[in-house]
């Protein structure tokens, strides 16, 4: 089989913050920007890697979700517990202090895992987790 990650999602309530964060502070590139109704579905990607995107969606604009879980989602993103990503870089260290100048959220400085990886994190501007791995 041939199976690549295409697109993954992730929430995002305020789309100017997330285009900021992902855009200016992680070097992604913006594929698309798409507004319906006043929301915004903002697709990012890394520039070097054409197929593979986040779209950063408004939370709940599902309609088949219901007011209780639009507010549990918002409380959950609140927290950092709704979503994550977990991305990687070659320069662990120089990729923390990067992001740290900008003001991100530090939630975890760079650390040793005792399940073998190096890695940090971070929260978005909508709480979702961000950890970073270091690879070879």
């Amino acid at each position: 089989m041939d199976i690549t990650i295409h697109y993954t999602f992730l929430p995002q309530n305020d789309p100017d913050a997330a285009l900021t964060f992902y855009r200016d502070t992680l070097g992604f590139e913006v594929r698309n920007d798409v507004g319906y109704e006043g929301m915004r579905w903002i697709t990012v990607g890394p520039p070097d890697q054409p197929g593979t995107a986040i779209v950063l969606h408004p939370p709940g604009a599902d309609p088949g979700i219901t007011e209780d879980e639009r507010r549990t989602i918002s409380e959950m993103m609140a927290k950092g517990t709704y979503a994550s990503i977990v991305l990687a870089t070659k320069d662990l260290d120089g990729t923390f202090e990067r992001l740290q100048a900008s003001d991100a959220e530090v939630a975890q400085e760079p650390t040793d895992q005792p399940y073998g990886v190096r890695d940090c994190a971070f929260r978005d501007p909508a709480g979702n987790m961000v950890r970073i791995q270091e690879r070879d």
